[in-house]
């Protein structure tokens, strides 16, 4: 070991700090949902006490609570602020974080572990918004997000298409023509496949691109990398070995920004969804009536909802306060069971 190997070392601990300190601000803006009023006393006392009673060895407890004395002060302060969250699926850096950051930078990525979680959030209030992807090019539909979409009463207010660019990540001090096993999501490996192959590296599954490249960051595997996004490398203080690695060149996601309250905006595209008697000819007398008012249709899905049923995700060209869109839908909602508007809202295209 040498000067520089323990300044990098430093530089390490320092990023996982941020990062760390990030979080818990994180949590600290989510307490708010909870609270009526933002001092709190008693709670600020328990910490500092708790906080310096556990404080050993090198570090001075006077200094700690010095340190934990400005952390609740900046809580406090951002507490105080008319903050928005959004929720998305899977760690920090995922795509579903670009592509919040995309439709509003101002708002603040909270991170589900699971899909559900971030409907149920959206639903109770514990978040502003939510974003989760609903089809990708390679991929298709996202099974698990359509279907708990057939039985929210939640409301699309956005949308955004992100172009999907996979980059090869290890840490700082690794050698490259060292590297045998690449961590990612099994279809983040997928996409790479012949990437993979022809530089003779073993894909190993995780659950989520961008936890594969924070495992990285604390596990520190030997001779390893991980495949996820730009924003990824940033986060975890990884060096990005080589971008644009997935083996298609059109490898888009759609996402979906969810509300419990309407989009106030007239919008751009709209969203339906509705299931059909069990007869011949049904679907097509949907299509029809969008087809006669000269609409275009952007997406047709079919989902399974109870057994035996489906459900069908329609998208198309169209505003709320286009006459002919308005007529259109109270044609449909004739023809239909279970009908439901979704939203109409403006969607953002990234090329």
């Amino acid at each position: 070991m040498n000067l520089e190997t323990i300044r990098k070392n430093i530089d390490q601990l320092d990023s996982e700090i941020l990062k760390l300190l990030k979080d818990r601000m994180e949590q600290v803006l989510l307490t708010k949902k909870f609270k009526s009023q933002i001092d709190d006393n008693e709670r600020e006392k328990e910490v500092l006490e708790r906080i310096t009673k556990n404080s050993t060895g090198l570090i001075n407890a006077d200094f700690i609570e010095k340190i934990y004395i400005e952390i609740i002060k900046e809580s406090k302060n951002l507490q105080q602020k008319d903050w928005q969250l959004i929720a998305f699926q899977g760690e920090h850096g995922a795509y579903g974080e670009v592509a919040s950051r995309i439709w509003n930078s101002a708002f603040v990525p909270i991170p589900c572990r699971e899909f559900a979680w971030v409907f149920d959030g959206v639903q109770n209030g514990l978040y502003d918004y939510g974003i989760v992807p609903v089809e990708n090019t390679l991929g298709g539909v996202v099974g698990q997000v359509n279907e708990l979409l057939i039985n929210t009463d939640l409301n699309f207010v956005g949308a955004v298409e992100l172009p999907i660019h996979l980059c090869l990540l290890a840490l700082p001090e690794t050698d490259h023509r060292e590297i045998h096993s690449v961590y990612s999501h099994p279809q983040a490996l997928a996409q790479c496949r012949h990437f993979l192959a022809r530089n003779k590296l073993d894909p190993v599954q995780y659950h989520d691109t961008a936890g594969a490249a924070k495992m990285l960051t604390e596990k520190r595997p030997k001779a390893s990398a991980a495949i996820a996004s730009k924003l990824s490398a940033e986060l975890y203080n990884l060096e990005i070995l080589k971008e644009n690695i997935e083996d298609l060149d059109r490898n888009l996601t759609r996402f979906i920004v969810i509300s419990k309250e309407e989009n106030k905006e007239a919008g751009d595209k709209c969203s339906i969804i509705f299931s059909t008697e069990h007869k011949a000819g049904t679907l097509f007398r949907v299509l029809e009536v969008f087809a006669k008012k000269n609409i275009n249709l952007t997406r047709i899905e079919s989902i399974p909802d109870e057994p035996g049923e489906y459900a069908f995700f329609l998208d198309f060209i169209g505003s709320r306060n286009d006459e002919k869109v308005v007529k259109a839908l109270e044609k449909v909602k004739e023809i239909t069971r279970k009908f439901r508007l979704m939203g109409c809202y403006k969607e953002r295209k990234i090329a």
